[in-house]
């Protein structure tokens, strides 16, 4: 039977849609953490640095670990020149330290969605205000550009990665089997977002567990962002 143009569901209309701009030159910073745009003459020695001792940060990677400096070098000078992964350096403002990337990529201004990647965060920066601040400030400039739907994709095996999506409050949005091969191994590819209508809880409980106030004087977090984000996430993810 055929059915009538008014009888047939439709997607709820976007109104005065207008595609963002790509991200680039920007810097972003907050009371924590630093962004600016990755550059092999700036960064590359120190971030090499911030990474020695750690292979395993490498491991889910789809290149690393470098052997050598100069082959870090190599690696950043051919990144930092891409449009997408578009790449950035995080500096630590506690320590005044360069000491982890992330970067914008699968950038779609069309359709309004931009995923965070490529996240290498040394052992320094791991587990910090820094580290949490970063994240949010790339969430931020997403969001406040136009974007209507900010991805997160991580290795399913990468258990730290996931709980950091959904710590952050993203939702889960379920597990693509045999995406990819990365290194010669099989990769399922856990999928989280967050969406422009969910931005301003998010952003207020962000800001909630970033204040000061929530650090006692040895710098322990008083409220657990997690429980902040909990009530904002559209589902959660069922391995944690």
């Amino acid at each position: 039977m055929n059915q009538s143009h008014a009888d047939r569901p439709l997607g709820a209309p976007v109104e005065n849609w207008t595609p963002p701009r790509r991200p680039g030159g920007e810097v972003l910073a907050g009371r924590y953490a630093r962004l600016e745009p990755l550059s092999a003459v700036d960064h590359a020695a120190l971030l090499y640095r911030a990474y020695v001792g750690a292979d395993h940060v490498w491991d889910y990677l789809p290149y690393g670990p470098f052997s050598s400096a100069s082959q870090y070098h190599r690696w950043v000078r051919d990144s930092e020149a891409k449009p997408d992964p578009y790449f950035m350096a995080v500096q630590n403002q506690t320590s005044g330290q360069w000491e982890g990337v992330a970067s914008f990529l699968r950038i779609d201004p069309q359709a309004g969605s931009i995923e965070v990647g490529h996240i290498n965060f040394s052992p320094a920066l791991q587990r910090t205000a820094a580290a949490t601040e970063a994240l949010f400030l790339m969430m931020q400039w997403a969001f406040e550009a136009g974007y209507r739907r900010f991805e997160w994709k991580c290795d399913a095996l990468n258990l730290p990665s996931r709980r950091a999506a959904q710590r952050l409050g993203l939702s889960y949005e379920g597990v693509f089997r045999q995406a990819t091969v990365v290194k010669g191994r099989n990769r399922d590819t856990a999928w989280f977002a967050a969406i422009d209508v969910e931005w301003p809880a998010l952003k207020e409980a962000l800001e909630a567990w970033l204040s000061p106030s929530n650090f006692d004087a040895q710098g322990q977090q008083k409220e657990r962002l997690g429980d902040l984000t909990a009530l904002v996430r559209a589902a959660s993810d069922p391995a944690l």
